[in-house]
């Protein structure tokens, strides 16, 4: 599992309290579990909240080794709360069952396989085992220029809500989604995986959900840019905040920034942001969407969302009827490939920013030229601007310098 990343999405409304951070273990280091299972650590392969992670192996550690190992000190309490999900929730036996039951052929839910505490220089781990993952989404929206194809943010929705529904189902809920959460699988890039229990809830112990109050000590609680109205106004996590921090996400993949990130450090700015917003979903995708087509789907889906009572219990089929009725809407299906190369329609490669635009009259002579900065998109699958003559000269990155003739009168 990589590092997390330190992206826009990374920064948080509060501080966390200090606590300490593991010491390294040399390679070869032997944990043993609960379970009396030993477990060999390989290489850190980085650092999560204030545990380091490891390769790890029940036998020979290589490169190629399907775990990871979270270390931390026994008294941090991320690792603790995270496992208290893991160990009620988690359990291999209750993911295979839930999938068998909803007949899918995976869940990005990470299993358990153990946990225990383990000794060095008169020192106390608090350790966990879990399976080894790929990059993150973040990682992949950075590299998309901060942009996912509607295609693809819309599967990533599918896979998300039956990730909470399964959560949801075991009285938990995450309280922090974003894509520096969601890690694809190491082996297989269509599966995608919801990581970082550490802010789990269990908003229903027993099958008794919590009732509304609100905490002035809690507000803020989560990552400020998608954290839950509930949350701004200190009130604990639910179910219908984890689909409300999901809609923020989608949002912000599909059109690269959410009205409010450049004041995150004004969490009150934040909370009243996402107030006129839930009230008036239209402004909230007209600000995200100027000048686009705005995606119906989003605004049917956070119209569901702002119906939920504090304790409701989402209607998920419903959701995913919006999701698959927004890939129909771009003629597309869910053929559960998350395919990152794809355009915003869902199809053909990958755009190309046109940075600089020169048009020309006539003979071309210096005095004909007129040149404008515009941000167009040319699509060599579509065939946009490629019905007439043109001449690119590459830039740095995937920007370049389109000149075309001024008596076009539509580019694309």
């Amino acid at each position: 599992m990589p590092p997390k990343s330190k992206a826009d999405g990374a920064k948080k409304a509060r501080a966390p309290a200090k606590r300490k951070l593991a010491e390294e273990f040399p390679p070869g280091e032997v944990l043993t579990d609960n379970a009396k299972k030993k477990w060999k650590l390989g290489s850190a392969v980085g650092q999560g909240g204030f545990g380091l992670l490891y390769l790890d192996s029940s036998g020979s550690v290589g490169a190629d080794a399907p775990y990871v190992i979270k270390v931390e000190p026994s008294d941090n309490g991320p690792l603790f709360s995270e496992l208290k999900f893991y160990m009620r929730a988690a359990k291999p036996s209750l993911i295979g069952a839930w999938m068998n039951s909803r007949k899918i052929d995976y869940l990005g839910v990470p299993k358990y396989w153990g946990s225990g505490f383990h000794e060095k220089g008169g020192k106390r781990y608090r350790f966990m085992v879990m399976d080894r993952f790929g990059v993150d989404l973040q990682k992949k929206f950075e590299e998309n220029g901060k942009k996912f194809p509607r295609k693809l943010v819309l599967q990533l929705g599918l896979r998300l809500l039956d990730i909470l529904e399964y959560i949801h189902d075991h009285e938990y809920v995450h309280a922090d989604i974003k894509a520096s959460n969601l890690l694809l699988s190491y082996t297989n890039p269509n599966q995608v995986y919801l990581v970082d229990y550490g802010l789990a809830y269990r908003y229903s112990p027993e099958g008794v959900p919590k009732e509304y109050k609100e905490d002035p000590k809690r507000c803020h609680d989560g990552t400020i840019e998608f954290t839950s109205i509930d949350a701004h106004k200190g009130v604990a996590p639910s179910r219908r905040g984890d689909l409300e921090i999901m809609g923020y996400c989608m949002i912000q993949w599909l059109c690269g920034r959410l009205p409010w990130e450049d004041k995150l450090q004004d969490p009150l700015y934040v909370r009243d942001s996402k107030l006129r917003c839930r009230d008036n979903i239209d402004e909230l995708l007209k600000s995200c969407f100027p000048s686009e087509n705005l995606p119906e789907e989003m605004k049917k889906f956070m119209q569901e969302v702002k119906a939920l009572e504090y304790t409701d219990k989402p209607n998920y089929a419903k959701l995913r009827g919006i999701l698959l009725q927004g890939l129909k809407t771009i003629g597309a299906t869910d053929d559960r490939k998350l395919d990152f190369g794809v355009s915003a329609n869902g199809t053909g490669p990958p755009s190309i920013k046109v940075r600089t635009v020169a048009s020309f009259m006539g003979s071309g002579t210096k005095s004909s030229w007129q040149q404008s900065r515009l941000h167009l998109m040319f699509s060599p699958a579509s065939g946009c601007l490629s019905q007439w003559p043109l001449l690119f000269l590459p830039q740095t990155g995937p920007e370049c310098l389109c000149l075309f003739p001024a008596n076009v009168s539509q580019i694309c």
